[in-house]
């Protein structure tokens, strides 16, 4: 997307590359908090086992457990997901700041 917006004089075109940065922090943020109720419902499952208190009804529940919203704000600011999108923002940031405005300054003078 930056590359593409390269060719356009206007800097700011650039902050289009903000939304499918957040989309796709939204998305993993949804996909590591599921995967963290997956994971808890297979230590439940677990500890069922281990105490003898496993029914055969728990053998074919397969779904997440635990608070979706905290999962997922959990996820969001996990440090698995910050490195990657903090990187991508701040390139994001610099080609505008720094990239676009040189060019377009090189243009006119």
């Amino acid at each position: 997307m930056l590359v593409l917006v390269a060719n356009e004089d206007n800097p700011d075109y650039v902050l289009l590359a903000f939304i499918p940065t957040v989309l796709f922090l939204t998305l993993d943020s949804y996909y590591l908090a599921l995967e963290k109720g997956f994971r808890n419902s297979y230590d439940i499952f677990v500890s069922k086992l281990h105490s003898d208190t496993l029914l055969v009804d728990s053998f074919y529940s397969i779904k997440p457990r635990g608070h979706f919203p905290k999962l997922f704000f959990q996820a969001l600011l996990s440090f698995s997901v910050w490195p990657f999108y903090m990187t991508l923002i701040l390139m994001i940031l610099f080609v505008r700041k720094f990239v676009l405005t040189v060019d377009s300054s090189m243009l006119i003078g």
